[in-house]
């Protein structure tokens, strides 16, 4: 019974995102206490209440680019629209035309980038978020950037990893 109910509601989220949650139905399949497990997260992937959405997204679709290039990176453009990010600056951040983009954006996109990337996150970039957002901005930031990993790494462990695809920005 659990299985079913869980499978209802990924066929409601395949309808609200446009991607196939195959690899869910796979965790549901072997270990629905471990499709439980995963669905906990979701509370620490959505956890933007100090972030405008046009930053928290800015680092979420940075994140996903890195982490992935298809389906994840969708659904976080998918989402960004219907969060109502403008999407001049969902083409910019996708582009990598960051000059064009406010100057906070482009200070978020660098920063995640260089945290996705390995490299440590520049002390002067830092306390620009925490000069715009506050410290409460940051760790949302820290939260968005992680979350973004999440999903595509655990696809590509499971062998549910497809290939690159080309993103549309839907409404």
């Amino acid at each position: 019974m659990l299985r079913w109910i869980i499978n209802k509601r990924l066929d409601a989220e395949e309808d609200k995102l446009g991607e196939s949650m195959d690899y869910l139905r796979y965790v549901n399949g072997k270990s629905p206490a471990a499709m439980l497990r995963f669905a906990a997260i979701v509370p620490f992937a959505n956890s933007r209440k100090t972030l405008p959405a046009d930053a928290w997204y800015a680092a979420q679709i940075v994140a996903l680019q890195h982490a992935d290039c298809g389906p994840c990176l969708q659904i976080g453009v998918s989402l960004a629209r219907k969060d109502g990010v403008d999407v001049s600056i969902i083409e910019h951040i996708l582009s990598g035309n960051w000059s064009a983009l406010p100057p906070q954006l482009t200070t978020i996109c660098q920063f995640t980038k260089d945290a996705v990337a390995d490299k440590f996150a520049s002390d002067e970039l830092r306390q620009q978020i925490i000069d715009q957002y506050g410290e409460k901005g940051l760790i949302e930031l820290a939260f968005a950037i992680a979350a973004a990993a999440i999903p595509p790494t655990v696809k590509r462990v499971l062998g549910f990893s497809r290939s690159c695809s080309a993103v549309e920005i839907r409404t």
